[in-house]
């Protein structure tokens, strides 16, 4: 512990010297390094790809997949920071002849808050890991950056570790704005949120492990923002038009997404809501059929899958549950099949821990008798990463006040679609209103994710040569101006 606990405050030290200097390179020096990152993770080969796949059991596909994921996450902010505009730079011009006294010259942009610890995701080795969109946003804003690894997959971690150095060496940016550490205890989580030089976190897991970080944070002496990801149990609404017409189709689409990777998503769709009506019986039909024939697949590590079986086992322990789908298990292996299983809502409503998310390849269905009771099962719901409904258009005009509500519990609202597959994009907006993450106004996928790691910073009356250059008259990008009370944008 002693040992540990020098070595992480080596790398604060170090981070905090970088700052200064990190936060003060041109955006094209930093998007540089970005691109050099994503360079290097390439040139790791196929290495990379087999590690990764000795250490998690994902498929190569998924593996290789993920790896171009990361490597363009790189690339995206980088384009961000070559195109400038994230620093959101205002002027509001002065008047000194304003009565009945002078209007002061008010200058405002984001800027980096300080060395950030990322908590790398057990279910995403590359994406939301060493290298991943936490680690990528935090510094393309300027910020060093400490990865606590994940311990399902230390020597990925490490291997992606030695490709962001090399960057660093060949970029010639501060040698201490990136640090790994690998620990497979809680430890060095606790003390690199607690250390007194940290300015922000991020974690991607569990509710459990999500909170007390979030609430570690906000005990320190001087609390920091924290921001979680904690999943969720992504409801998919299936209204009766859709139903009637496309209940074949819907109960392909579910199990195929329930199914994918073993459900090793937070966007896996671990709840089915809809109406006992014309079609219903046919979409039972149909999703048994789905889940039973489906193949199953190994999880990423022995620790998930016996918390998978056991969250399955507590919720099918309710004597209000049905099981109505279960694959063949081959006992002694974490390879798991999807299971479905259903129950009524007014039970639903009942137990809260039905709503609870059991991570894995498992969705329950609630049978609603009314599109009232449909309302009240969506009024219990606590916020989620996503929400999808499946409808025809005519119905969704009579579903305003449906819309309405499931729009206030989630952070992505899904028509006709499946949760899993988050695009990587500016509008994507992957968060959610508390449980799913800890502060529902931010991202951690896509560019805007950056804005978890920047604050705003006014500037008053300065002389133009002493402002940052995104804030001084002449510079060329976009910004906005305040004359006469008017605002109005620069062309570039």
């Amino acid at each position: 512990m002693a040992d540990l606990a020098l070595t992480i405050n080596t790398y604060m030290e170090n981070a905090a010297k970088a700052f200064p200097d990190f936060q003060g390179t041109t955006g094209s020096i930093r998007a540089a390094f970005l691109r050099e990152t994503a360079k290097e993770i390439v040139l790791l080969g196929d290495d990379l790809i087999r590690i990764v796949m000795e250490e998690t059991a994902l498929p190569e596909n998924r593996v290789r997949g993920e790896r171009d994921r990361t490597t363009g996450q790189l690339i995206r902010f980088a384009d961000l920071l070559d195109e400038g505009s994230w620093v959101e730079a205002i002027i509001d011009t002065g008047d000194p002849k304003r009565s009945p006294s002078p209007r002061p010259d008010l200058r405002k942009m984001l800027v980096p808050l300080g060395p950030v610890v990322v908590f790398g995701a057990g279910n995403f080795p590359l994406a939301f890991s060493v290298a991943g969109g936490d680690t990528a946003s935090a510094l393309a804003g300027g910020n060093p950056v400490i990865v606590k690894g994940h311990p399902a997959h230390p020597k990925t971690g490490q291997f992606v570790a030695t490709a962001i150095k090399k960057a660093i060496r060949t970029t010639g940016v501060p040698d201490g704005v990136f640090a790994l550490v690998q620990e497979p205890g809680y430890e060095a989580g606790q003390l690199l949120v607690s250390h007194p030089l940290t300015k922000a976190g991020s974690f991607t897991g569990s509710l459990r492990g999500g909170r007390a970080l979030m609430d570690l944070a906000a005990r320190r002496p001087e609390p920091v923002p924290f921001f979680t990801e904690m999943g969720s149990t992504n409801p998919v609404f299936i209204l009766k038009d859709a139903l009637r017409n496309d209940a074949a189709m819907i109960a392909q689409k579910l199990v195929s997404s329930v199914n994918l990777n073993a459900g090793q998503f937070c966007t896996n769709p671990g709840l089915i809501m809809t109406t006992i009506t014309a079609g219903f019986h046919e979409f039972i039909q149909e999703i048994t059929h789905q889940a039973e024939k489906a193949a199953g697949a190994k999880m990423f590590s022995e620790q998930t899958f016996q918390n998978y079986v056991a969250g399955r086992e507590r919720i099918s322990a309710d004597p209000a549950i049905r099981v109505i789908a279960q694959g063949h298990e081959e006992p002694g292996t974490s390879k798991v099949p999807p299971v479905i299983m259903m129950v009524g809502a007014a039970e639903f409503m009942a137990n809260p821990g039905l709503r609870e998310e059991v991570f894995g390849p498992f969705s329950l269905i609630v049978a609603c008798d009314s599109d009232k009771e449909l309302m009240e099962v969506a009024r219990t719901l606590d916020g989620q990463l996503t929400i999808t409904i499946h409808a025809r258009e005519n119905e969704l005009i009579m579903q305003k006040q449906l819309i309405g509500m499931l729009l206030q519990k989630c952070g992505r609202l899904i028509l006709n679609g499946v949760p899993t597959g988050v695009e990587v994009c500016a509008a994507m907006h992957h968060g959610g209103p508390y449980p799913s993450s800890g502060d529902s106004r931010f991202t951690s996928v896509g560019v805007s994710a950056i804005r978890r790691f920047v604050r705003p910073v006014s500037f008053q009356d300065f002389p133009d040569e002493l402002l940052p250059a995104e804030l001084q008259n002449a510079n060329p990008l976009h910004i906005f101006r305040m004359i006469n009370n008017q605002w109005t944008r620069d062309k570039i």
